[in-house]
């Protein structure tokens, strides 16, 4: 189980290590989230449910039996992807080069990685089949979704954060959220008088961290809009509050699955027009291995 950063470093296809970095550096969950390459085109695993009973007993006496709930799981891979035309004509005329080419793939790469990760978020496989359900059709109508009070949401505190980071069983690997919730967190704790937490990422970059575990920052997708924007129901049908999420990644937490790292191919000049072409492909899916690996608090007012 390897994570894409790691799996891009045993891998000898410059191209394609290229284009997983792209991947990761522009996202912070797939910078940190691992993936296991399974058979076929589903994964079934089981989740642990609810724990037996135990007891402590006399001499002579016997235990009540009491077995434990598993709940069985299948998640199914996904197909996603895109391809990226380059005019010869530009090459030709000296117009364009190689690493403009590059530069255009690097487009398509981000754009790619920006939809995949509001997809972790939003997606849901009853409104688009083609998605993986993301985290907040896993998270609805569970305990792991926290709320900031009654409906009409409230202003964040930093015991809600607390609550949301106990809400995970261990601790969790990062808590993502938009820039301006990072930005209240700050100031609460500048008001709390204390000290602001650095941290360095997989590509060494310097990020802040809050109790030790990193700030994912999601900022706006390939479109130009916010993942995690003040937009979603507060409760009340009003579309003006955000959520923070906490997430413990690995194999008895949130990991990924996937026939192969993702496949970058060179197809050369297209015999359809004349241009060439990148096409990037994926088979991707996500797993909630435990019931307590993710946790979400929402309700929360840009006040």
């Amino acid at each position: 189980m390897l994570t894409m950063i790691e799996a891009a470093k045993l891998m000898n296809n410059p191209l394609q290590t290229g284009v997983i970095e792209i991947f990761a550096s522009n996202n912070p969950v797939l910078e940190r989230l691992p993936f296991v390459d399974i058979q076929g085109n589903a994964f079934k695993y089981n989740r642990e449910g609810t724990l037996p009973g135990i007891a402590f007993r006399g001499i002579n006496e016997s235990y009540t039996e009491s077995t434990g709930i598993i709940n069985p799981q299948t998640e199914t891979l996904t197909i996603c992807g895109g391809d990226s035309d380059y005019d010869v004509a530009l090459v030709k005329m000296g117009a364009g080069s190689n690493n403009l080419r590059a530069a255009h793939d690097a487009m398509k790469a981000k754009a790619l990685t920006l939809g995949w990760l509001k997809t972790f978020f939003d997606g849901n496989s009853e409104i688009q089949p083609r998605e993986f359900d993301g985290l907040n059709v896993r998270l609805s109508g569970t305990t792991q979704e926290l709320e900031t009070g009654t409906a009409g949401g409230a202003t964040l505190t930093l015991d809600m954060v607390d609550e949301l980071i106990d809400s995970i069983q261990g601790t969790p690997d990062v808590l993502l959220m938009n820039k301006t919730l990072r930005r209240k967190i700050n100031k609460l704790r500048r008001s709390a008088s204390q000290a602001t937490e650095i941290v360095t990422d997989a590509f060494g970059r310097q990020i802040e961290a809050y109790a030790g575990i990193p700030i994912g920052v999601v900022g706006e997708d390939a479109s130009g809009t916010e993942i995690l924007g003040f937009d979603e129901d507060d409760g009340s049908g009003n579309m003006d509050t955000a959520s923070i999420y906490a997430v413990r990644f690995g194999l008895d937490g949130l990991h990924g699955i996937q026939t192969e790292p993702m496949s970058v191919r060179d197809l050369g000049e297209m015999e359809s027009k004349p241009a060439l072409r990148t096409r990037i492909e994926w088979y991707p899916g996500l797993v909630a291995k435990h019931p307590k690996a993710v946790s979400r608090l929402r309700w929360i007012n840009n006040a």
